[in-house]
């Protein structure tokens, strides 16, 4: 009987530990789609276990082909390609409705300068063929895009590509960056509350986000409502510096009220 109940006991530990792994490489998952890059150390303070741990879950969960293992966290399948595949977009039909919103800001005769990200793609994807217009980006699926477009023209930035964002990065960008004044700055971000403003967890990008913003007449924000009051480790800037915050709720939505009381355009 002893012998029954110590394996009993130990079954149950046992249950325990795997439903605790597969909440933990959920939550892990989320976070990567949420945010299209998650970096190790970050995971393991949220989730208060080791960083050998969380290397092992991305490694597993990599494995599976749920996300894509890099050295210090993981990106999301969305960045497995050139262009961006449907199957793989998180929350795909709420960024169609923010890249709705946000091409019809564009009008003929502007310049516009873009970041990366699959909500800066859909935006592109609902551009109309008859828009005439300059796009500015160093994003390799923007510009992909762009092309399929007979009247836009595209400048290309900067000359180092970070391979797992896909989005050139460095001095060449940010001084190219710095030469031009475009009417409109569009920038899929990663974070945004109250408090904190625009944060980021790639130092890089965010280096690269400041200096377009610096450079735009106007910047206009683009994210999904989940990412609305959260916050990354790095600050790409204050709220004060972005003029219009577009997502796929209602304008009048409670959500976005504290933002547009900051004196944020809300669409």
């Amino acid at each position: 009987m002893q012998f029954f109940a110590i394996f009993f006991v130990y079954l149950m530990q046992l249950t325990a530990s795997l439903m605790l792994k597969r909440e933990r490489q959920a939550y892990i998952v989320h976070q990567v789609n949420l945010h299209n890059k998650v970096l190790s150390a970050t995971l393991s303070a949220e989730i208060d276990v080791s960083e050998d741990t969380i290397r092992r879950d991305l490694s597993e969960l990599s494995e599976e082909g749920k996300l894509i293992k890099v050295h210090g966290g993981a990106l999301s399948l969305a960045f497995s390609d050139i262009t961006y595949p449907s199957k793989k977009i998180y929350s795909q039909d709420n960024k169609k409705i923010i890249a709705q919103k946000a091409a019809a800001l564009i009008k003929d005769g502007m310049f516009v300068l873009t970041g990366g990200g699959t909500t800066i793609v859909e935006m592109a994807r609902s551009l109309s063929p008859a828009l005439t217009a300059t796009f500015i980006t160093g994003s390799v699926p923007a510009i992909v895009e762009y092309m399929h477009h007979p009247n836009i023209e595209v400048i290309v930035i900067g000359d180092k590509l970070s391979k797992s964002s896909k989005i050139t990065l460095g001095a060449d960008a940010i001084n190219r960056i710095k030469s031009i004044k475009p009417d409109l700055c569009f920038l899929g971000i990663n974070a945004i509350d109250i408090k904190h403003g625009i944060t980021d967890n790639d130092w890089d990008v965010v280096q690269l986000k400041q200096a377009m913003i610096n450079s735009s007449q106007k910047t206009v924000c683009l994210t999904i409502s989940e990412k609305l009051n959260s916050f990354q480790p790095i600050e790409v800037c204050k709220l004060k510096d972005i003029d219009i915050l577009i997502t796929e709720l209602a304008p009048d939505n409670p959500l976005l009220q504290p933002y547009a009381e900051a004196g944020i355009q809300v669409i």
